[in-house]
């Protein structure tokens, strides 16, 4: 099993984030990505629908033979992590918000998060409040609208930027110090929120904590592959053509994208 694919699903391209870390960190492991961007993105979905994708998508790529499946999604995590883990026999690595780091990284003690809707009211993101927010001021601004830019490649538009700029103009007047990247799509937005926000305010991901919680994950079962061969395979529940478009484009490589059946 060692040298079996990783499974790695997101509702779109935000994932890539995530891979491109599973790739500095465990280069050796081969990785297959599904992006469901016909249905993108999952932020304004009943978490009843993110539990059935998520679901449906983890089987395809189990019968690919993965050994462990990353949910590269903050919503898709909030919303399948919990039914996959109780589901699945193989391991499960989901990811979340960043607000233990951010609380670690504030000076001004006021934090802004950026997410999406379902991440926003989720028990998942009100937990980690509970537990690592209560003595410093968490901003959660929801930022509809945003995700489909990056799912069009579009990362500094001037549509995308008047809208960034509406949603945390608020949280740094507040004084934030610090933003969460509530979604892995966000990440992609880095060097615009560093130019809007400067380069004073922290920006928190946690595609890095992932991949080495991957790897923790692969070493405690004697999966971790032992070769250099790496690589990866892309499937797109939307347009495939669109899709290895977009995704050359983010990763700043050509890929090619086949179309996932239909689930």
């Amino acid at each position: 099993m060692s040298s079996a694919p990783v499974g790695l699903f997101d509702s779109g391209v935000g994932g890539l984030s995530v891979l491109r870390e599973i790739e500095v960190a465990l280069p050796a492991e081969r990785v297959y990505y599904v992006a469901d961007s016909a249905h993108a993105p999952w932020g304004d979905k009943p978490p009843e629908f993110v539990r059935e994708r998520g679901l449906k998508i983890a089987k395809f790529l189990i019968g690919q033979g993965v050994k462990a499946i990353v949910i590269g999604s903050n919503t898709g995590t909030a919303g399948s992590a919990e039914a996959l883990r109780s589901t699945l026999a193989i391991p499960v690595v989901g990811i979340e918000p960043g607000i233990k780091p951010a609380v670690s990284a504030t000076r001004s003690r006021i934090i802004g998060a950026i997410v999406p809707a379902a991440v926003g009211g989720s028990d998942r993101l009100a937990s980690l409040l509970d537990r690592f927010g209560t003595d410093v001021q968490v901003i959660v601004q929801p930022v509809p609208g945003v995700v489909e830019h990056i799912e069009a490649a579009d990362l500094d538009g001037p549509e995308l930027r008047r809208m960034v700029e509406g949603y945390i103009r608020p949280m740094l007047d507040a004084g934030a110090d610090t933003i969460v990247l509530g979604s892995t799509h966000y990440v992609f937005l880095k060097s615009l929120l560093t130019e809007l926000a400067g380069r004073e305010v922290t920006l928190i991901e946690t595609g890095a904590a992932v991949a080495r919680q991957l790897g923790h994950v692969l070493d405690e079962r004697g999966l971790r592959a032992d070769g250099s061969a790496g690589g990866e395979r892309f499937w797109t529940s939307g347009d495939p053509v669109t899709s290895s478009r977009v995704i050359s484009r983010l990763l700043g490589r050509e890929v090619e994208v086949e179309k996932l059946p239909d689930l």
